[in-house]
Protein backbone atom coordinates (compact mmCIF):
# COMPACT_ATOMS: atom_id res chain seq x y z
CA UNK A 1 0.00 0.00 0.00
CA UNK A 2 1.31 3.52 -0.64
CA UNK A 3 0.37 6.43 1.48
CA UNK A 4 0.86 9.99 0.47
CA UNK A 5 1.12 12.10 3.68
CA UNK A 6 0.45 16.09 3.74
CA UNK A 7 1.06 18.38 6.78
CA UNK A 8 -0.15 21.29 5.42
CA UNK A 9 0.63 24.95 6.82
CA UNK A 10 -1.32 28.60 6.12
CA UNK A 11 1.89 29.07 3.38
CA UNK A 12 3.43 25.46 2.79
CA UNK A 13 3.06 22.18 2.29
CA UNK A 14 5.36 19.34 3.11
CA UNK A 15 4.85 15.75 1.98
CA UNK A 16 6.00 12.43 2.41
CA UNK A 17 4.91 9.10 -0.17
CA UNK A 18 5.31 6.19 1.75
CA UNK A 19 5.32 2.42 0.71
CA UNK A 20 3.56 0.57 3.59
CA UNK A 21 5.44 -2.71 2.65
CA UNK A 22 7.94 -2.13 4.27
CA UNK A 23 8.01 1.24 5.85
CA UNK A 24 9.95 3.38 3.24
CA UNK A 25 9.78 6.55 2.27
CA UNK A 26 9.46 6.32 -1.53
CA UNK A 27 9.52 10.38 -1.58
CA UNK A 28 9.39 13.44 0.54
CA UNK A 29 9.56 17.60 -0.41
CA UNK A 30 7.78 20.64 0.47
CA UNK A 31 5.98 23.58 -0.87
CA UNK A 32 7.17 26.98 0.74
CA UNK A 33 5.49 30.39 0.28
CA UNK A 34 2.21 30.05 -0.90
CA UNK A 35 0.30 33.08 -2.11
CA UNK A 36 3.55 34.79 -2.57
CA UNK A 37 5.54 35.39 -6.16
CA UNK A 38 8.57 33.30 -5.39
CA UNK A 39 6.80 30.50 -4.30
CA UNK A 40 8.28 27.29 -4.91
CA UNK A 41 8.43 23.34 -4.53
CA UNK A 42 11.83 21.79 -2.94
CA UNK A 43 12.39 17.85 -4.01
CA UNK A 44 14.62 15.64 -1.66
CA UNK A 45 15.78 12.65 -4.07
CA UNK A 46 16.72 9.27 -2.21
CA UNK A 47 20.10 9.80 -2.91
CA UNK A 48 19.82 12.94 -0.72
CA UNK A 49 20.19 15.48 -3.67
CA UNK A 50 17.66 18.63 -3.64
CA UNK A 51 15.97 19.55 -6.68
CA UNK A 52 14.07 23.06 -6.53
CA UNK A 53 11.17 23.71 -9.07
CA UNK A 54 10.03 27.37 -9.07
CA UNK A 55 6.31 27.95 -9.71
CA UNK A 56 3.93 30.84 -8.93
CA UNK A 57 0.87 28.80 -6.24
CA UNK A 58 -1.34 31.25 -5.60
CA UNK A 59 -3.36 28.63 -3.14
CA UNK A 60 -3.00 25.02 -2.19
CA UNK A 61 -4.62 23.14 -4.98
CA UNK A 62 -1.75 24.33 -7.37
CA UNK A 63 0.83 23.18 -4.95
CA UNK A 64 -0.51 19.66 -3.99
CA UNK A 65 -0.90 19.66 -7.88
CA UNK A 66 2.69 20.08 -8.68
CA UNK A 67 3.36 17.54 -5.46
CA UNK A 68 1.59 15.09 -7.97
CA UNK A 69 3.10 15.70 -10.89
CA UNK A 70 6.17 15.25 -9.22
CA UNK A 71 5.62 12.18 -8.07
CA UNK A 72 5.33 10.61 -11.92
CA UNK A 73 7.70 12.47 -13.28
CA UNK A 74 10.19 10.04 -15.74
CA UNK A 75 13.23 12.08 -14.08
CA UNK A 76 12.20 12.76 -10.38
CA UNK A 77 9.26 10.71 -9.86
CA UNK A 78 8.70 7.08 -8.04
CA UNK A 79 5.68 5.72 -9.36
CA UNK A 80 4.08 5.21 -13.25
CA UNK A 81 0.45 6.41 -12.19
CA UNK A 82 -1.27 8.65 -10.02
CA UNK A 83 -3.31 5.85 -9.34
CA UNK A 84 -1.07 3.81 -7.17
CA UNK A 85 -1.11 6.54 -4.46
CA UNK A 86 -4.04 3.98 -2.40
CA UNK A 87 -4.85 6.71 0.63
CA UNK A 88 -3.79 10.27 1.63
CA UNK A 89 -3.13 11.33 5.66
CA UNK A 90 -3.23 14.70 6.64
CA UNK A 91 -1.98 16.13 9.97
CA UNK A 92 -5.17 18.17 11.35
CA UNK A 93 -3.70 20.51 14.30
CA UNK A 94 -7.01 21.04 16.14
CA UNK A 95 -9.46 18.58 17.13
CA UNK A 96 -11.12 19.89 20.02
CA UNK A 97 -13.16 17.57 21.93
CA UNK A 98 -14.85 15.99 18.80
CA UNK A 99 -11.29 13.60 17.96
CA UNK A 100 -10.01 11.33 20.20
CA UNK A 101 -8.56 9.23 17.37
CA UNK A 102 -7.78 9.13 13.88
CA UNK A 103 -10.58 9.28 11.59
CA UNK A 104 -11.69 8.48 7.98
CA UNK A 105 -12.44 11.95 6.36
CA UNK A 106 -15.97 12.63 5.54
CA UNK A 107 -18.08 15.51 5.00
CA UNK A 108 -19.01 15.54 8.59
CA UNK A 109 -16.00 15.36 9.71
CA UNK A 110 -14.82 18.53 7.96
CA UNK A 111 -17.81 20.44 9.35
CA UNK A 112 -16.23 19.35 13.10
CA UNK A 113 -12.73 20.50 11.72
CA UNK A 114 -14.44 24.04 10.56
CA UNK A 115 -16.02 23.83 13.81
CA UNK A 116 -12.68 24.12 15.81
CA UNK A 117 -11.06 26.66 13.81
CA UNK A 118 -11.87 29.18 15.97
CA UNK A 119 -9.22 27.24 18.32
CA UNK A 120 -6.64 27.45 15.60
CA UNK A 121 -7.33 29.93 13.38
CA UNK A 122 -3.97 29.36 11.05
CA UNK A 123 -3.59 26.00 11.24
CA UNK A 124 -7.21 24.27 10.87
CA UNK A 125 -7.92 25.79 7.55
CA UNK A 126 -5.02 25.08 5.97
CA UNK A 127 -5.36 21.66 6.67
CA UNK A 128 -9.02 21.66 5.62
CA UNK A 129 -7.40 23.28 1.88
CA UNK A 130 -5.30 19.93 1.63
CA UNK A 131 -8.24 17.48 2.03
CA UNK A 132 -10.34 19.62 -0.57
CA UNK A 133 -7.57 20.20 -3.20
CA UNK A 134 -7.08 15.85 -2.70
CA UNK A 135 -10.68 15.71 -3.25
CA UNK A 136 -10.45 17.63 -6.39
CA UNK A 137 -6.91 16.10 -7.60
CA UNK A 138 -7.63 12.28 -6.61
CA UNK A 139 -11.40 12.07 -6.05
CA UNK A 140 -12.44 9.20 -4.78
CA UNK A 141 -8.97 8.05 -2.65
CA UNK A 142 -9.54 7.89 0.99
CA UNK A 143 -8.37 10.75 3.24
CA UNK A 144 -7.84 10.09 6.73
CA UNK A 145 -7.05 12.96 9.32
CA UNK A 146 -4.77 12.83 12.29
CA UNK A 147 -5.52 15.06 15.16
CA UNK A 148 -2.52 16.86 16.99
CA UNK A 149 -4.92 17.08 19.78
CA UNK A 150 -6.27 13.74 20.00
CA UNK A 151 -3.88 11.68 22.02
CA UNK A 152 -4.04 14.10 24.37
CA UNK A 153 -7.63 13.56 25.11
CA UNK A 154 -7.76 10.87 27.72
CA UNK A 155 -6.16 13.64 30.66
CA UNK A 156 -8.46 13.85 33.39
CA UNK A 157 -10.43 16.80 33.79
CA UNK A 158 -8.31 18.13 36.77
CA UNK A 159 -5.39 18.02 34.38
CA UNK A 160 -6.74 20.00 31.07
CA UNK A 161 -9.59 22.39 33.23
CA UNK A 162 -8.78 25.86 33.96
CA UNK A 163 -9.42 27.63 36.90
CA UNK A 164 -11.77 29.44 35.61
CA UNK A 165 -15.79 29.85 35.76
CA UNK A 166 -17.41 27.04 34.68
CA UNK A 167 -19.28 28.39 32.26
CA UNK A 168 -15.93 29.42 29.91
CA UNK A 169 -15.77 25.68 29.22
CA UNK A 170 -19.17 25.15 28.83
CA UNK A 171 -19.80 28.01 26.25
CA UNK A 172 -16.74 28.06 24.40
CA UNK A 173 -14.49 25.03 25.31
CA UNK A 174 -11.91 26.65 26.84
CA UNK A 175 -9.29 24.16 28.31
CA UNK A 176 -6.15 22.42 28.40
CA UNK A 177 -5.83 20.23 25.03
CA UNK A 178 -2.39 19.92 24.44
CA UNK A 179 -0.54 19.44 21.03
CA UNK A 180 2.53 17.68 19.47
CA UNK A 181 0.20 14.69 20.22
CA UNK A 182 1.15 12.56 16.93
CA UNK A 183 4.82 13.16 17.93
CA UNK A 184 4.83 12.03 21.91
CA UNK A 185 1.76 9.20 21.01
CA UNK A 186 5.15 7.77 18.14
CA UNK A 187 7.89 8.49 20.46
CA UNK A 188 6.32 6.76 24.43
CA UNK A 189 5.18 3.68 22.08
CA UNK A 190 8.57 3.30 19.92
CA UNK A 191 10.69 3.63 22.94
CA UNK A 192 9.02 0.43 24.24
CA UNK A 193 9.26 -1.36 21.39
CA UNK A 194 13.11 -0.31 21.08
CA UNK A 195 13.73 -0.65 24.81
CA UNK A 196 12.01 -4.42 24.41
CA UNK A 197 9.34 -2.97 27.03
CA UNK A 198 5.42 -3.29 27.26
CA UNK A 199 3.95 -0.01 27.84
CA UNK A 200 1.51 -1.04 30.73
CA UNK A 201 2.84 -0.26 33.69
CA UNK A 202 5.31 2.29 32.48
CA UNK A 203 5.49 6.17 33.63
CA UNK A 204 7.37 7.54 30.77
CA UNK A 205 7.88 11.55 30.37
CA UNK A 206 8.37 12.55 26.66
CA UNK A 207 10.05 16.40 26.27
CA UNK A 208 9.93 17.07 22.70
CA UNK A 209 11.76 20.06 22.36
CA UNK A 210 12.71 22.20 19.73
CA UNK A 211 11.87 25.48 18.33
CA UNK A 212 8.24 24.76 19.62
CA UNK A 213 8.26 22.65 22.51
CA UNK A 214 6.12 19.96 24.81
CA UNK A 215 6.46 17.81 27.35
CA UNK A 216 4.05 15.10 28.27
CA UNK A 217 3.21 12.81 30.93
CA UNK A 218 2.67 9.13 29.61
CA UNK A 219 0.84 6.19 32.07
CA UNK A 220 0.24 2.90 30.50
CA UNK A 221 0.58 4.24 27.03
CA UNK A 222 -1.71 7.18 27.56
CA UNK A 223 -1.28 11.02 28.22
CA UNK A 224 -2.18 12.05 31.65
CA UNK A 225 -1.16 15.50 31.16
CA UNK A 226 0.80 17.81 28.72
CA UNK A 227 2.34 21.43 28.75
CA UNK A 228 0.52 23.35 25.93
CA UNK A 229 -3.08 24.19 26.85
CA UNK A 230 -5.83 25.78 24.91
CA UNK A 231 -3.15 27.35 22.30
CA UNK A 232 0.56 26.23 21.64
CA UNK A 233 1.73 28.76 23.64
CA UNK A 234 1.42 27.64 27.10
CA UNK A 235 3.58 25.52 28.63
CA UNK A 236 7.80 25.74 27.63
CA UNK A 237 9.98 28.40 26.85
CA UNK A 238 10.53 27.93 23.23
CA UNK A 239 11.69 29.60 19.98
CA UNK A 240 9.52 32.43 19.64
CA UNK A 241 6.67 31.30 22.07
CA UNK A 242 6.89 32.62 25.61
CA UNK A 243 5.54 29.56 27.17
CA UNK A 244 3.92 30.38 30.91
CA UNK A 245 3.37 34.05 31.62
CA UNK A 246 1.41 35.34 34.59
CA UNK A 247 -1.89 36.35 33.49
CA UNK A 248 -1.33 39.80 35.48
CA UNK A 249 1.70 40.47 33.40
CA UNK A 250 -0.16 40.44 30.10
CA UNK A 251 -2.47 42.75 31.01
CA UNK A 252 0.13 45.16 32.13
CA UNK A 253 1.96 45.03 29.35
CA UNK A 254 -0.70 45.23 26.84
CA UNK A 255 -1.70 48.63 28.72
CA UNK A 256 1.47 50.17 29.25
CA UNK A 257 2.94 49.06 25.60
CA UNK A 258 -1.22 50.06 24.39
CA UNK A 259 -1.47 46.47 22.62
CA UNK A 260 -4.50 45.36 21.15
CA UNK A 261 -5.17 41.23 21.37
CA UNK A 262 -4.06 40.76 17.97
CA UNK A 263 -0.30 42.97 18.42
CA UNK A 264 -0.15 41.26 22.00
CA UNK A 265 -0.56 37.56 20.56
CA UNK A 266 2.48 38.77 18.11
CA UNK A 267 4.28 39.68 21.00
CA UNK A 268 3.90 36.46 23.08
CA UNK A 269 3.94 34.27 19.74
CA UNK A 270 6.87 35.41 17.50
CA UNK A 271 9.03 37.98 19.28
CA UNK A 272 9.44 36.05 23.19
CA UNK A 273 10.90 32.79 23.91
CA UNK A 274 15.20 32.19 23.27
CA UNK A 275 14.37 35.22 20.31
CA UNK A 276 13.12 37.56 23.01
CA UNK A 277 15.47 36.65 26.00
CA UNK A 278 18.52 36.42 23.94
CA UNK A 279 18.32 39.18 21.12
CA UNK A 280 20.19 37.29 19.10
CA UNK A 281 17.61 34.09 17.75
CA UNK A 282 15.13 31.98 18.10
CA UNK A 283 17.88 29.12 16.74
CA UNK A 284 19.39 27.13 19.68
CA UNK A 285 22.86 27.24 17.18
CA UNK A 286 22.91 30.63 17.20
CA UNK A 287 22.18 30.86 20.82
CA UNK A 288 25.39 28.43 21.27
CA UNK A 289 27.46 30.51 19.35
CA UNK A 290 26.65 34.06 20.47
CA UNK A 291 27.39 32.48 24.38
CA UNK A 292 30.50 31.05 23.10
CA UNK A 293 31.31 34.72 21.73
CA UNK A 294 30.35 36.27 25.80
CA UNK A 295 27.01 37.05 24.99
CA UNK A 296 25.56 37.08 28.24
CA UNK A 297 21.49 37.49 27.21
CA UNK A 298 22.14 34.24 25.05
CA UNK A 299 23.35 32.94 28.11
CA UNK A 300 20.85 33.48 30.06
CA UNK A 301 18.22 32.33 27.39
CA UNK A 302 19.36 29.17 27.36
CA UNK A 303 19.46 28.53 30.77
CA UNK A 304 15.86 29.58 31.23
CA UNK A 305 14.90 27.34 28.75
CA UNK A 306 16.77 24.25 30.11
CA UNK A 307 15.39 25.35 33.21
CA UNK A 308 11.65 25.50 32.54
CA UNK A 309 12.31 22.10 30.54
CA UNK A 310 13.53 20.69 33.65
CA UNK A 311 10.51 21.68 36.09
CA UNK A 312 7.98 20.35 33.69
CA UNK A 313 9.74 17.17 33.96
CA UNK A 314 9.96 17.39 37.55
CA UNK A 315 6.24 18.17 37.33
CA UNK A 316 5.23 15.53 35.57
CA UNK A 317 7.41 13.15 37.69
CA UNK A 318 5.32 14.16 40.97
CA UNK A 319 1.82 13.65 38.95
CA UNK A 320 2.79 9.98 37.88
CA UNK A 321 4.38 9.00 41.28
CA UNK A 322 7.39 7.95 39.83
CA UNK A 323 9.21 8.04 36.24
CA UNK A 324 10.97 4.95 34.63
CA UNK A 325 11.26 6.35 30.99
CA UNK A 326 12.66 9.91 30.11
CA UNK A 327 12.68 10.48 26.23
CA UNK A 328 14.10 13.82 24.57
CA UNK A 329 12.85 14.34 20.91
CA UNK A 330 12.66 17.28 18.73
CA UNK A 331 14.82 19.00 16.74
CA UNK A 332 16.81 20.41 20.21
CA UNK A 333 15.63 16.94 21.58
CA UNK A 334 17.62 15.05 19.41
CA UNK A 335 20.56 17.20 18.33
CA UNK A 336 21.51 20.04 20.98
CA UNK A 337 23.99 17.58 22.94
CA UNK A 338 24.89 20.07 25.72
CA UNK A 339 20.78 21.14 26.28
CA UNK A 340 19.78 17.82 26.22
CA UNK A 341 22.21 16.21 28.40
CA UNK A 342 21.71 19.23 31.20
CA UNK A 343 17.80 18.46 31.53
CA UNK A 344 18.93 15.03 31.86
CA UNK A 345 21.51 15.60 34.28
CA UNK A 346 18.66 17.27 36.72
CA UNK A 347 17.12 14.45 37.74
CA UNK A 348 19.73 12.39 40.04
CA UNK A 349 17.94 12.38 42.85
CA UNK A 350 15.79 9.78 40.93
CA UNK A 351 18.72 7.55 40.54
CA UNK A 352 18.97 8.59 37.27
CA UNK A 353 22.36 8.19 35.93
CA UNK A 354 23.69 10.14 32.76
CA UNK A 355 26.56 8.54 30.53
CA UNK A 356 27.76 11.87 29.66
CA UNK A 357 29.78 10.93 27.30
CA UNK A 358 27.50 9.30 25.61
CA UNK A 359 24.96 11.91 25.20
CA UNK A 360 27.21 14.56 24.10
CA UNK A 361 28.37 12.79 21.09
CA UNK A 362 25.37 11.73 19.57
CA UNK A 363 23.00 13.16 17.39
CA UNK A 364 19.68 12.36 15.83
CA UNK A 365 19.22 8.92 16.38
CA UNK A 366 17.67 6.16 18.78
CA UNK A 367 20.32 5.35 21.91
CA UNK A 368 20.48 5.18 25.49
CA UNK A 369 22.15 7.93 27.10
CA UNK A 370 21.92 6.70 31.10
CA UNK A 371 24.20 4.51 32.17
CA UNK A 372 23.22 0.67 32.52
CA UNK A 373 22.82 1.17 36.52
CA UNK A 374 20.43 3.87 36.08
CA UNK A 375 17.27 3.66 37.97
CA UNK A 376 15.69 5.76 34.67
CA UNK A 377 15.90 5.02 31.34
CA UNK A 378 16.59 8.07 29.76
CA UNK A 379 16.64 7.68 25.93
CA UNK A 380 17.06 9.89 22.33
CA UNK A 381 13.93 8.60 19.98
CA UNK A 382 13.83 11.13 17.01
CA UNK A 383 10.41 11.58 16.21
CA UNK A 384 8.28 10.13 12.88
CA UNK A 385 5.26 12.07 12.76
CA UNK A 386 4.59 11.46 9.57
CA UNK A 387 4.92 7.81 9.96
CA UNK A 388 2.50 7.68 12.47
CA UNK A 389 0.09 9.69 9.92
CA UNK A 390 0.64 6.82 7.62
CA UNK A 391 0.24 3.89 9.98
CA UNK A 392 -2.97 5.00 11.46
CA UNK A 393 -4.39 5.81 7.75
CA UNK A 394 -3.36 2.14 6.36
CA UNK A 395 -5.17 0.92 9.58
CA UNK A 396 -8.68 3.02 9.08
CA UNK A 397 -8.37 2.61 5.77
CA UNK A 398 -7.89 -1.43 5.80
CA UNK A 399 -11.11 -1.76 8.49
Amino acid sequence: MKILVLNCGSSSIKYKLFNMDDRSVMAQGGVEKIGLKDSFLQVKLPNGEKVKIEKEMPEHTVGIRLILNTLIDPKIGCIQDLKEINAVGHRVVHGGEQFASSVLITDEVKAMVVKCSDLAPLHNPANLKGIDAIEQTLPGVPQVGVFDTAFHQTMPDYAYMYALPYELYEKYGIRRYGFHGTSHRYVSQRVCEFLGVESKGKKIVTAHIGNGGSCAAVMDGKSVDTSMGLTPIEGLMMGTRAGDLDLGAATYIMEKEHLDTTAFSNLVNKKSGLLGVSGVSSDARDIDDAIKQGNKRADLARRMFIYRVKKYIGAYVAAMDGLDILVFTGGIGENDTYIRTEIAKGFGYLGAMIDEQKSLKTRGEEVVISTPDSKVTVCVIPTDEELMIATDTQAIVNR
